[in-house]
């Protein structure tokens, strides 16, 4: 039985995808790059903000500036409710399972934006405070275990008896490296260009929120 969910947000959570797409593409365009399609940014989500950076800058051909990923943040500071908003059946979902086992939140994102768009979208209640860990902190970011591990063990959970519920394939290896089960989203933009040939079958997979009610 599973007695902790911990929440990939991006893809996940979340569909953030346009206004990172605006942000990448502010930034590219004021350094006189063409702007992409956000297909293509969703190819670059997953592994922190300045793994995007550095993504878009390449696709885009433009030398990317010593500054880039400051002035990323800076952007998509101002951006970050304008477009995202939770996945339809989100809320619903999340208020049923916090009846019956722990949620926790482990992202890439620097966390102060996690909390502000959490709080935004008013999930924030169903996350205690340090129940979620994004990108900056003391933890190194996923595929690494190890802020999947601090969450597992502040829930008094087995990594063995928690699920990690995520839309990428940085999210399937985090969890594989945890020893945890893990549940992927195809509902997801992550999920687009998931390795189908990575798929071992011992995978949970949903197509919307609300199946994970029926685990």
């Amino acid at each position: 039985m599973t007695r902790l969910f911990v929440f990939d947000l991006d893809g996940t959570l979340v569909d953030s995808l346009y206004d990172l797409a605006d942000s990448a593409n502010e930034l590219l365009i004021s350094w006189g790059g063409a702007p992409l399609e956000p297909n293509a940014v969703a190819r670059m989500v997953g592994e922190g903000a300045a793994t995007l950076v550095s993504r878009a800058f390449a696709a885009a051909g433009v030398d990317q500036p010593a500054d880039a990923l400051r002035r990323f943040l800076a952007i998509y500071d101002t951006k970050l409710l304008n477009r995202t908003r939770a996945y339809e059946g989100m809320t619903e979902t999340l208020k049923a399972l916090s009846a019956r086992a722990a949620l926790a939140v482990l992202t890439n994102k620097p966390l102060a934006a996690t909390r502000r768009i959490l709080e935004g979208l008013q999930l924030s209640s169903f996350f205690d405070v340090d129940a979620v860990i994004g990108g900056d902190g003391p933890h190194a970011r996923k595929p690494d275990p190890a802020g999947f591990q601090r969450l597992c063990e502040r829930a008094g959970v087995a990594p063995s008896d928690a699920m990690l519920v995520g839309d990428s394939l940085v999210d399937w290896q985090t969890a594989r490296n945890a020893g945890a089960a893990i549940c992927l989203a195809r509902y997801g933009f992550g999920f687009r260009q998931f390795p189908q040939e990575t798929l071992n079958g011992h995978e949970r997979l949903i197509d919307r929120p609300t199946d994970l009610l029926r685990m």
